[in-house]
């Protein structure tokens, strides 16, 4: 397995050993590249041949596309978890900074206070609160030990707090008041984000709505509309005499069904991707957050379009013989 990582770019090995570190992996990084190299790859065959049978696609395209798609999927997927591992430190934060301060001004030591504020409902907090009590039991400097704290979390919220507690430290401040007014700040911070969310779901609603419901209903009505014509008007015959008295031309059309469902299909999942960037802005400050809402918006537009093109075939079928 470490083989096959090893065929990954040194700086994509690297990039990803930050990425596993910050997801609280065991696995060494060439190992997880080289498992996820054979997991993709057997995938990526699968669909291209599954792709190849109903689009007809030349199979080294779509094994290109495909494997190159999955292989960001995968990348997002980390940043996502990291993500949300931080927004768990973040919230939890608070409460254990004020545990802290807590057995601090019960007169046990820093690294005690640490240790025994490692608590099981502090989640991905307990282990690293509890590594800074260790490190610092064991000598390590206490800027030394909170600034490596801060690197094994992808949270900037958390890095600039231990910023501000070093500096606190620094400049001779009481460790106990440093902690205890940092709480309060974040506190006051997380309930402002929370307004701020609940303002905004508003407009996530909104386009959830339209991507996911209005959007494949026009598509489908329109493709449908389009099949309907162009076997009304193959079917027509009017007398030469009759053409040249009509104040219109009726020619052939050259637009077929086939053609409009397979726009249909590319607009509405280039619509979900779109759209769900633009939520994971509206919900989370970040594109990359939105990620998670792309393959939810995708089946849920394309089931939506083939459901309501069933149902219009159902209900017109006597009118135009389909």
């Amino acid at each position: 397995m470490k083989l096959l990582g090893h065929l990954y770019p040194k700086k994509i090995r690297e990039l990803y050993s930050g990425l596993l570190s910050y997801n609280n992996f065991g696995y060494n990084t060439e190992k997880f590249l080289g498992l996820s190299l054979i997991f993709i790859t057997l995938i990526t065959i699968l669909l291209s041949y599954i792709i190849k049978t109903y689009l007809e696609i030349p199979i080294y395209i779509s094994f290109i596309i495909i494997f190159s798609l999955l292989q960001i999927y995968e990348y997002v997927l980390l940043i996502l978890h990291a993500d949300k591992i931080a927004t768990q430190v973040e919230d939890i934060m608070p409460d254990a900074l004020h545990l802290i301060s807590s057995n601090l001004r019960s007169g046990l030591t820093i690294d005690q206070a640490l240790i025994l504020s490692a608590r099981p409902e502090f989640g991905p907090l307990q282990k690293e609160i509890y590594k800074v009590g260790k490190d610092i039991t064991l000598g390590v400097p206490i800027e030394k030990a909170l600034t490596e704290f801060g690197s094994k979390i992808k949270s900037e919220k958390l890095q600039k707090t231990i910023q501000l507690i070093i500096t606190g430290l620094i400049s001779g401040g009481e460790l106990s008041n440093l902690l205890e007014q940092t709480a309060e700040n974040l506190r006051q911070q997380n309930i402002v984000e929370q307004k701020i969310r609940s303002s905004v779901a508003m407009y996530f609603i909104f386009i959830f709505t339209a991507v996911a419901v209005g959007g494949p209903i026009l598509f489908s009505l329109s493709s449908f509309l389009i099949e309907i014509l162009t076997k009304v008007l193959a079917e027509v015959d009017l007398a030469e005499n009759l053409k040249t008295a009509l104040p219109i031309s009726l020619g052939q059309v050259s637009l077929t069904a086939d053609f409009v469902i397979l726009f249909s299909i590319i607009s509405l999942v280039t619509t979900s991707i779109l759209s769900g960037l633009v939520l994971g802005l509206i919900v989370k400050g970040k594109e990359k957050a939105g990620t998670k809402y792309i393959p939810i918006l995708i089946l849920i537009t394309v089931a939506m379009f083939y459901i309501v093109r069933y149902l219009m075939g159902k209900l017109l079928s006597s009118l135009f013989f389909f």
